[in-house]
C-alpha cells in the first residue's frame, strides 16, 4: 500500500504584524509628515524595541529605505522620563508603552508643547527653565562638609518622598492645556516641586523666594484647574493637591507681604 505524501507545499502561517505611523520631522524649522512602519510582532515588545527595530533596518511600509528615526531614552524602565512621546493620541513613556496593550496602528508623535529638534527629539528646555527659576534645589555650601541634615517627620516624608518622584519627564506639561507656545505658564512639575523644596528642613530657608517666584506672572495663576496634569503622570504625583496647596501658601504669602509694607 503506498503511504500518502506529505504536502510540503502547505501555506505557513503569516507572521502578525505590528503597523506604526511616526510623524516626522527633519530639522526645527521643516514640516512634519508622517511614516509607516510595519514590523514582525514578537512578545513583551514595547514602543522602545519597536523604534530600535526600525533603526536596525529603516526601511517603510512601502519597502522604501529611509533614514531611522531618532527618538531619546536612558533607562528604559520608566525612570529617567526621557522617552516620552505622544502614543495614540497619549503623552507617555515609550518605554513603559507595551505594544499588546496599544490599539493598531500605532501613532507615534513627538510631544507638542516643547520644540521638536528632530523627529520624536524634543527640547524640554522649557521645563529646566521654570525650575530654575522656582529655585528647585537646596542651596547649600558644598566647600566642606556639614554633616547630617535635621531629621524630617515622618508623616511628612511620606507626601514629600511622593513628589519626589517625579522625572522632569514633560508628560504633564504636554497634557495641560495651558501650558503652550500662547502661554508663559511655567506648569504644574514647577510648582510641585516649590512644595517640595519649602517642605524641606534645609529648603524651606528659600521658602519666600519660592513662593515670590510663583506669584509672578506665568505662575501660578496660569492654572485652569483642569486636572490633566494628575491624570497624566505616569508616577501618580498628586500634582493638583501641590497646586491648592500652593495656592493657599502664596495667598498667605501675600497678606504677609501687604502687612509689612
Amino acid at each position: 500500500m503506498a503511504m500518502a505524501e506529505t504536502d510540503v507545499t502547505a501555506k505557513q502561517p503569516t507572521a502578525k504584524k505590528v503597523k506604526f505611523i511616526i510623524t516626522r520631522q527633519d530639522d526645527p524649522n521643516s514640516k512634519p509628515y508622517t511614516e509607516e512602519f510595519e514590523l514582525d510582532y514578537r512578545p513583551g515588545m514595547n514602543v522602545i524595541s519597536a523604534l530600535m527595530e526600525i533603526q536596525r533596518n529603516p526601511v517603510n511600509s512601502k519597502g522604501e529605505h529611509t533614514s531611522p528615526v531618532c527618538w531619546e531614552s536612558n533607562c528604559l524602565e520608566e525612570v529617567c522620563g526621557a522617552c516620552s512621546m505622544v502614543i495614540n493620541g497619549k503623552p507617555r513613556q515609550a518605554c513603559a508603552a507595551l505594544i499588546d496593550n496599544l490599539e493598531q496602528p500605532i501613532r507615534v508623535e513627538p510631544m507638542r508643547t516643547f520644540p521638536v529638534v528632530r523627529d520624536l527629539v524634543i527640547d524640554r528646555s522649557r521645563m529646566f527653565n521654570a525650575l530654575k527659576r522656582v529655585k528647585a534645589w537646596i542651596p547649600i555650601d558644598g566647600t566642606y562638609d556639614l554633616g547630617p541634615g535635621p531629621r524630617m517627620p515622618e508623616k511628612k516624608r511620606q507626601w514629600a518622598y511622593e513628589l519626589s518622584k517625579c522625572m522632569t519627564c514633560g508628560v504633564c506639561l504636554e497634557a495641560c492645556p495651558n501650558v503652550n507656545e500662547k502661554t508663559d505658564f511655567i506648569g504644574p512639575a514647577a510648582i510641585s516641586q516649590v512644595r517640595l523644596f519649602n517642605a524641606h528642613p534645609t529648603g524651606e530657608m528659600n521658602a519666600d523666594e519660592r513662593l515670590e517666584a510663583l506669584m509672578e506672572p506665568g505662575g501660578i495663576e496660569g492654572c485652569g484647574n483642569s486636572q490633566n496634569c494628575v491624570r497624566a503622570c505616569p508616577k501618580g504625583i498628586p500634582l493638583t493637591t501641590s497646586i491648592a496647596e500652593m495656592n493657599k501658601a502664596t495667598t498667605k504669602h501675600m497678606f504677609k507681604m501687604w502687612f509689612q509694607q
